[in-house]
């Protein structure tokens, strides 16, 4: 297993390291057609690498259909991550060509925080068995809260992590191209870019504590749940720079999400009475997912404009 951690470690940093070094050396607007091919190529890599569990893990059937499972919970719940990282963009007015290097370091310390969120939460439940119901009632309480309410309320101005950027040091009015940090008249200053970093980082942690409690339901394997969760917000980050053009057909997505929120949580609950098949699990999230969508598609929102229920404070 400790060859599998080397591998999966040096694979992704390696790719990280030629997306931003190479790919994306210089600053531009990533358009739908590159955004839509680099989505299609961590899909694709996420499927081989799951191929790659299936004929090398001891254990392959079983631990490539939890990853696969896992990372269809986690990249269908991140969905959600997108509309809000939307409303962060435009709340601090960051200009396009600079959104890459803005999410690309978003998803790295993600990786971080990610690790550090998962391997908590599975000695937790290794440690605490009955950790498990208060996932569960967790995740279907935010299922039920996630089905009757739509509104997406982003209040980066309220963020204790920017209060206490601006605490310690002195932000900028305005971007300094693509930069973190400035040095004028020999003293340093933060720039809007680490303010929007920041504003990225918390919410994704917010999101964590929902997603990572779904994942371990499927799977309590730390490789398992940690490289599904890097799999899909990779290429959610990819897909970003897309879904602007595809946002109509998710309006009814919420609900598909609340959905598999409470079935996992109902899944957590029983565990210790019935025990829900991988499979099973995977055929009903998928069918969540796929009505959610053709449920759009059908009946489209009349009252679209740009993003939907969107609140914006400044």
């Amino acid at each position: 297993m400790t060859l599998w951690w080397i591998f999966f470690g040096v694979f992704i940093f390696a790719m990280l390291a030629l997306d931003l070094g190479v790919f994306n050396r210089k600053v531009h607007i990533i358009k739908m057609k590159e955004s839509l091919l680099w989505t299609a190529f961590w899909v694709t890599l996420a499927i081989l690498f799951c191929a790659g569990i299936y004929f090398f893990h001891s254990d392959g059937h079983s631990k490539a259909m939890e990853f696969f499972t896992a990372y269809i919970i986690e990249y269908s719940l991140s969905i959600d991550n997108l509309f809000v990282f939307m409303l962060i963009f435009r709340f601090f007015s960051v200009p396009q060509s600079y959104e890459h290097k803005a999410l690309f370091w978003g998803i790295l310390l993600a990786l971080i925080t990610r690790a550090v969120f998962i391997f908590a939460g599975v000695a937790l439940l290794n440690a605490f068995s009955w950790v498990m119901y208060i996932f569960g009632i967790f995740l279907i309480f935010t299922g039920i809260k996630m089905a009757l309410n739509k509104e997406t309320e982003v209040h980066p101005d309220k963020n204790i992590a920017i209060k206490l950027l601006r605490f310690f040091i002195p932000v900028t009015k305005e971007f300094q191209e693509a930069r973190f940090f400035i040095i004028k008249n020999g003293r340093r200053f933060a720039t809007p870019m680490l303010a929007v970093l920041l504003a990225l980082e918390t919410t994704d942690i917010l999101f964590a504590v929902d997603s990572i409690p779904a994942v371990l339901a499927i799977s309590k394997d730390p490789f398992i749940v940690y490289t599904s969760n890097v799999f899909a917000i990779l290429g959610l980050r990819s897909l970003f720079f897309a879904i602007s053009g595809l946002m109509k057909l998710f309006h009814l997505l919420h609900y598909g999400l609340a959905a598999i929120l409470s079935f996992v949580g109902v899944k957590m609950l029983i565990e210790d009475f019935f025990h829900v098949p991988v499979g099973a699990s995977l055929i009903t999230i998928s069918s969540i997912l796929v009505i959610s969508v053709v449920a759009s598609i059908i009946w489209p929102d009349t009252k679209y404009e740009d993003i939907p229920q969107i609140t914006i404070e400044k």
